[in-house]
């Protein structure tokens, strides 16, 4: 199939640089960038080769190939699987004449994004209470480092603080355990469930978690990065065509869900590859919602709109930005252009502590918003790290800091050795 075929169909090709392949699953892409985008050496590490793949679907960048990797979470035997997806232009948000259209959806714009790797499907729950873990595991490290001053590995994992109890080093917030598991999991919590109801700020300590165990760069997707993905060049209401009569064949919502979420992966993916981009869980993005959005992006009247640009960092506690739709959602917030705002005081109404938690929501819709991983191609840049993993606004860093303090938190280092670490800790243990 020729890329005039593939126009013909309704795909909307990237255009700097880049060729669609279909017949060999290639890409080729001249975009190197990333939030806070900026010239990086060549990256290395999985999913990265130099030849280019024999089967399968691949990008070309900068002569390297961006392949689908297996990623095995250390110290675990959880896997995820993450998939290339080619760099280029798209126009972010639905015109005039979309059936459903929302004003949030325009108007138009066009946005340059780079090359990323993107989660085959949303974290599973598998893979977010191997996060959750490390709420026993921190506490574990405060007392043995503590008792046993010796044991320099652990101790490196323990953070130290001042005398008003802020951390002096970076560290991972982990979050508590919930008080009440089967109100807030009520759609289940089984290993290939997508994992729901965490917070903004737990969704980006997971990403920096997961970041610092694997030396990879891992993050939530903007919400411009997020349509590209879940279009697969495509412009069409959803990623299949204007029609919902197909969209039970992909997604999971209202028609179709029994009013639960279901294990990941089981619908058909869209065009690159991407399963459940749309339904099951809704998906966090880093953007604070706005719903003049677009308009203010082409305030400049300049176009395309650099993707690191396109991002509108988070400056309040909410609303923030979620994109997808749940099982909660009828087929028209299933579009892909459709937004939703998150609530914070709403969506958790029934958490008994005072303050609320900082890591958990407990209240519908929330129960049906998760999130998916991305990797961008050139990482993320050493200024960009605070607002991409930590606390976003000072509120929420307050909040966070009183948990801790009054022992209703944990916080540790993470990195490649925290495995190494987590094992010594069960040998002293026994």
């Amino acid at each position: 199939m020729s890329c005039l075929d593939c126009r013909s169909r309704g795909l909307l090709l990237p255009s700097v640089r880049l060729a669609l392949v279909l017949a060999s699953g290639g890409f080729t892409s001249g975009f190197v960038g990333v939030v806070g985008a900026k010239e990086t050496p060549l990256p290395s590490g999985p999913g990265i080769v130099d030849a280019r793949p024999a089967e399968g679907p691949y990008v070309e960048v900068d002569g390297k190939f961006m392949a689908p990797y297996i990623e095995t979470i250390p110290g675990t035997d959880v896997t995820f699987e993450m998939i290339p997806i080619p760099g280029g232009e798209f126009l972010l948000g639905s015109p005039e004449d979309e059936a459903d259209r929302s004003e949030d959806e325009g108007p138009q714009v066009r946005v340059r994004i780079a090359p990323m790797w993107v989660g085959r499907h949303e974290v599973t729950w598998a893979e977010y209470q191997s996060y959750m873990a490390m709420y026993e595991r921190f506490k574990q490290f405060e007392q043995l480092a503590a008792a046993s001053p010796e044991h320099a590995i652990i101790g490196e994992h323990v953070v130290p603080v001042d005398a008003d109890g802020v951390a002096v080093v970076d560290a991972v917030t982990c979050p508590t355990p919930l008080y009440d598991p089967s109100f807030t999991y009520s759609a289940g919590e089984s290993p290939e469930q997508p994992a729901v109801s965490m917070t903004p700020f737990a969704a980006r300590q997971y990403s920096k978690w997961l970041s610092g165990l694997t030396g990879r760069d891992y993050r939530l997707p903007t919400e411009a990065e997020w349509e590209y993905a879940a279009r697969a060049g495509t412009t069409t209401s959803y990623s299949f065509g204007d029609e919902a009569d197909g969209l039970e064949d992909y997604a999971w919502f209202d028609d179709n869900a029994g009013y639960e979420t279901h294990p990941v992966g089981k619908k058909q993916p869209n065009a690159w590859g991407l399963h459940d981009m749309l339904g099951n869980v809704a998906e966090w993005t880093l953007d604070e919602y706005a719903p003049d959005q677009y308009e203010q992006l082409l305030g400049d009247g300049v176009e395309p709109v650099d993707g690191a640009r396109a991002v509108r960092w988070p400056t309040k506690s909410y609303p923030r930005a979620v994109r997808g739709g749940s099982w909660l959602d009828t087929a028209d917030r299933l579009r892909v252009a459709a937004r939703q705002a998150s609530e914070d005081d709403e969506w958790k109404l029934s958490d008994p502590n005072a303050p609320h938690s900082p890591w958990w929501y407990t209240e519908e819709p929330a129960t049906g918003i998760g999130m998916r991983v991305v990797r961008p191609w050139g990482g993320v840049h050493a200024e960009d790290r605070p607002r991409v993993w930590d606390a976003e606004t000072e509120s929420i860093a307050r909040q966070v800091q009183r948990r801790l303090q009054e022992g209703r938190g944990v916080r540790g280092v993470v990195d490649r050795q925290l495995p190494a670490a987590i094992d010594a800790a069960e040998k002293l243990a026994q």
